[in-house]
């Protein structure tokens, strides 16, 4: 017997990069370990945020700002012990992953080369080079539109050609909601998703009761 049948399948992170008019999916990156913490922070927007006026004490202005921020592992141990099934990491080490991570902050050379000859054309107006949209994808019940708002590598080991063969990588995401892009917007329809699932969770909570406040009601 080689293990137990019943072991549950351990899901991988990642992110999935889809053309956002189509649809389609252009790739998916998993990554090599998940993180051990996940960090979420919520900025609300208005609701008290005006100083001082009353009429907008209670009033919401629109989705919480969320952002993600983790720290993932890639290491390239598991694959140099069997260097026969994995010449690319015996030539390049990590730097694969590492670069595929990387492509998701920086624009890719064609658009920057033709973004220099239209403006070597003298074209007078050029618009933003636009990245495929991004989700985060963590579980069935978070899969959210990002962007990337940061992105560090620290690479912690080498081989003798000073390829990289362990890094610890720290990625932080802004989600886009309906505000950033629209209720039409693949985007848009994905954030709602998402809002309406968290709706969903929190209708499974259990209720509290004034007693286990210390209070007999209000």
């Amino acid at each position: 017997m080689t293990g137990y049948s019943n072991s549950p399948k351990i899901l991988k992170g990642g992110i999935v990069l889809i053309d956002a008019e189509s649809g389609r999916v252009l790739r998916i990156i998993s990554l090599q370990y998940n993180p051990e913490k996940l960090t979420r922070t919520l900025q609300v927007q208005g609701a008290g945020g005006e100083g001082g006026n009353r009429s907008e004490a209670m009033r919401f202005k629109g989705p919480a700002v969320e952002t993600f921020k983790l720290e993932a592992d890639i290491d390239a141990a598991d694959q140099l012990e069997f260097p026969d099934q994995h010449r690319s990491v015996v030539e390049n080490g990590i730097q694969p992953q590492v670069s595929v991570l990387e492509s998701l902050v920086n624009p890719t050379s064609s658009q920057l080369l033709d973004r220099n000859a239209m403006s070597q054309s003298g074209t007078l107006e050029i618009a933003p080079m636009e990245a495929p949209l991004a989700l985060f994808v963590w579980g069935k019940n978070r899969i959210v539109p990002v962007r990337i708002t940061d992105f560090s590598v620290t690479e912690e080991a080498f081989d003798p050609s000073l390829n990289p063969i362990v890094a610890k990588v720290s990625i932080g995401f802004r989600v886009l909601n309906v505000d950033d892009l629209g209720f039409s917007h693949k985007g848009g329809s994905l954030f709602m998703s998402y809002l309406q699932n968290k709706e969903r969770l929190a209708a499974k909570a259990q209720a509290g009761a004034f007693s286990t406040l210390g209070i007999g009601g209000i």
